[in-house]
């Protein structure tokens, strides 16, 4: 089963606890041609997209993951890059779950910045180096039910958040920037949430993650051989480059081995 389903993982969850969760092939967050190159590589069944990369990188192509479906592969996103596309891509079969998921499926125009977050070098773990926007919104909006905070500022430290290069946002950037800027009536409420915030930030990305693990793990259809396709997709040249650059990149290791 481990083989025959791959998860594309990076800094919503920790390797070896979503592995407890769910026995897979885990590979870095996903490409553009990194789906190609799964499903090139031996036979797949299931395919989930948690965490994804972009910006130095080309980010995984609609096209390819629309490909893994008409192969009859079971394809699931949430937490992330995979919460982004399966919203984008549900219509089509791609099976989204949990809160991110659902928030970007209802969101009109939501940012694709609010899941981003700095994160090491692949061969280092690709581990946060920051925390998500969304999971800032969360955050101060459990503080100010809980009284720890008022509107005014919560609003504020959002605002600020978001003005923020998500390589730069972290709790403690937020903060630094709203005792610089916010008014000095506002500023004493920010070391009782630094506080706080310690030790009840949420963390829905994580959550996220381990509850789609879960769901798989469970899934009667694990099993299962896979369905028939579920609709045509033309291997137009976008997949055809990925395959290309698949023998490509395979003839240079070979070279060099």
């Amino acid at each position: 089963m481990s083989d025959r389903t791959i998860v594309f993982l990076g800094p919503s969850l920790d390797l070896d606890l979503a592995a407890r969760h769910l026995p897979a092939t885990y590979r870095p967050p996903v490409e553009q041609g990194d789906v190609v190159e799964a499903l090139s590589s031996g036979p797949v069944d299931t395919l989930v997209v948690i965490d994804g990369s972009f910006g130095k990188v080309p980010a995984v192509r609609h096209k390819e993951l629309l490909w893994a479906l008409s192969k009859g592969v079971r394809v699931f996103g949430a937490a992330s890059m995979g919460a982004l596309r399966a919203a984008e891509l549900a219509p089509f079969g791609m099976i989204g779950h949990g809160f991110v998921y659902r928030w970007y499926r209802a969101t009109l125009l939501a940012d694709d910045d609010e899941v981003a977050v700095a994160m090491t070098p692949v061969e280092l773990g690709a581990r946060p180096l920051g925390d998500a926007l969304i999971n800032m919104r969360l955050t101060l909006r459990r503080a100010e039910r809980a009284a720890v905070i008022g509107t005014e500022l919560r609003r504020a430290l959002i605002d600020g958040a978001r003005r923020l290069h998500f390589l730069r946002r972290t709790y403690r950037a937020v903060f630094d920037q709203a005792r610089n800027e916010l008014p000095a009536s506002l500023v004493p409420g920010l070391d009782r949430l630094e506080a706080w915030v310690a030790d009840h930030a949420i963390d829905v990305k994580r959550d996220d993650a381990i509850s789609l693990l879960r769901l798989v793990a469970q899934s009667p259809a694990k099993n299962e051989p896979m369905q028939s396709k579920p609709f045509d997709v033309t291997e137009s040249w976008a997949i055809d480059l990925m395959q290309s650059n698949l023998w490509e990149r395979a003839g240079l290791q070979q070279s060099r081995s």
